[in-house]
């Protein structure tokens, strides 16, 4: 659609009167194009690729009924998911509206038309539809850039986008602290293809996935005949990240003979392959990961505390999702549109219930927990909606702004009493408000001294 072209709305509409009183009456603010029949519908649909369709459920050859509108519903979905399409109803159809909405109509319109509301209807839709559109805009060019994958909006999350885009550019090592499960592989790929490394190779290995005995040739490689079953030559992981970056996850629970051996590859950048005797000189950057206490496991000497240091050139801690606010709502709708398009389900969306379960969950497996109780019940969903229900979860009482603000005034009330030994006076003057303002707010808390 051309820059200047007006936004396209389709009607469907078998009444062919009725359909040229709409079209006059909104042409002005859109490109009104016009279907009778659900052939007709669906080839215009392709053709001119609506935002909005307005769409009588009583088409031929069931004008008294619903089944051929619903039928176009359905169709409508199947190949654009995000269309805004809202219905007629009448007293008489309402049941039928309702069914519609629950099959993935955006809204209704009453019957008999009312010009001013239909157009007030339609231009909501028309906004969300372009606000939808630039989020998938957006998500695309995101989709193609260095912070692939990376979804975040709350400020926690946003500091630490910030320190991964600065320390890429240097080849500092890298240690990633945090719960399982917040993504900690996800930014050292982030880190990686943000950085001079980016057309390197990111090779990553699990240091508590593998067992012991094997751990030391997978990560530096063995000469062949090293041991029994070496039939071949084979580089490691470190060399095969050579020019790139060395994904070392749960760097924790790497053997602690293992250890002395890594730390000297970090200070001298030299390997010696499992059986050989040359040296061999490997750049690589190395971004490590753990959930683990790194610090008490060096109190209880099960880890080096020079490795540490080494790996530990710069520390970035990923907060887990529950102190990340707005994150786990804007991620499960990403997941819901990566997913829903590889398994060519046409779900459209969270209903509201789901909305404030998610944002009021507090996800104890983090972001790996809710992307598998999305894909769960895009799997088990049975309408174009999940709801709290499919994702297992209890809907919640999201908290008014009211309700935050009196929980923040009260905390901040309370511990200004306190610090100044219940002096109301010298806790007017921490909080910066006036003695009686203080004690307006107390009694609206009632709160005593």
């Amino acid at each position: 659609m051309m820059a200047d072209a007006k936004p396209i709305l389709m009607l469907v509409e078998d009444d062919e009167g009725l359909a040229k009183q709409l079209k006059w009456a909104l042409a002005d603010a859109w490109d009104v194009q016009v279907a009778n029949d659900r052939a007709a519908a669906l080839a215009a649909a392709r053709r001119c690729d609506p935002q909005v369709v307005v769409l009588d459920l009583g088409l031929p050859p069931d004008p008294n009924g619903a089944t051929e509108g619903l039928a176009v519903l359905k169709d409508l979905l199947s190949f654009k998911p995000w269309l805004k399409i809202i219905v007629s109803s009448g007293n008489a159809e309402r049941v039928h509206a309702l069914e519609a909405v629950r099959n993935g109509a955006y809204d209704i319109y009453p019957k008999p038309v009312d010009i001013d509301t239909l157009r007030l209807i339609v231009e909501r839709a028309m906004q969300l539809a372009e606000l939808e559109a630039e989020n998938r805009r957006l998500a695309a060019a995101r989709e193609t850039g260095p912070m692939t994958d990376v979804i975040a909006e709350s400020p926690k999350m946003l500091d630490v986008l910030r320190m991964v885009e600065r320390v890429a550019p240097s080849d500092v090592n890298v240690l990633l602290t945090g719960e399982s499960g917040t993504g900690k592989e996800v930014l050292a790929r982030a880190l990686h293809r943000c950085s001079g490394r980016a057309k390197g190779a990111f090779v990553a290995i699990n240091c508590a996935a593998i067992p012991e005995n094997l751990l030391e040739s997978e990560l530096f490689g063995h000469e062949k005949g090293a041991f029994t079953g070496a039939v071949k030559t084979t580089p490691g992981k470190i060399e095969q990240a050579d020019g790139g970056t060395l994904f070392l996850d749960e760097i924790g629970d790497m053997p602690h003979p293992l250890q002395v051996k890594l730390l000297r590859f970090l200070q001298e950048r030299v390997i010696e392959r499992v059986g050989g005797r040359s040296q061999i000189a490997v750049n690589v950057r190395v971004v490590a990961a753990t959930n683990a206490d790194l610090q008490a496991l060096i109190r209880d000497g099960r880890f080096r505390e020079d490795l540490y240091y080494r790996l530990d050139e710069v520390g970035v801690h990923i907060p887990p999702l529950r102190d990340r606010p707005g994150d786990a709502t804007l991620l499960a709708r990403f997941f819901l549109g990566r997913y829903a398009r590889e398994m060519k389900r046409p779900v459209r969306g969270f209903t509201a219930d789901a909305v404030t379960a998610i944002a009021g969950y507090e996800w104890p497996g983090n972001v790996r927990e809710l992307e598998n109780r999305v894909k769960r019940a895009l799997v088990l969903a049975d309408g174009p909606m999940i709801a709290a229900t499919d994702l297992r979860l209890e809907a919640a009482d999201f908290p008014t702004l009211r309700m935050a603000r009196e929980e923040a005034e009260m905390e901040a009330v309370s511990k200004a009493l306190c610090v100044a030994d219940n002096n109301v006076s010298a806790a007017a003057k921490l909080l910066g408000v006036s003695r009686p303002t203080l004690y307006d707010l107390m009694r609206s808390l009632r709160l005593r001294e």
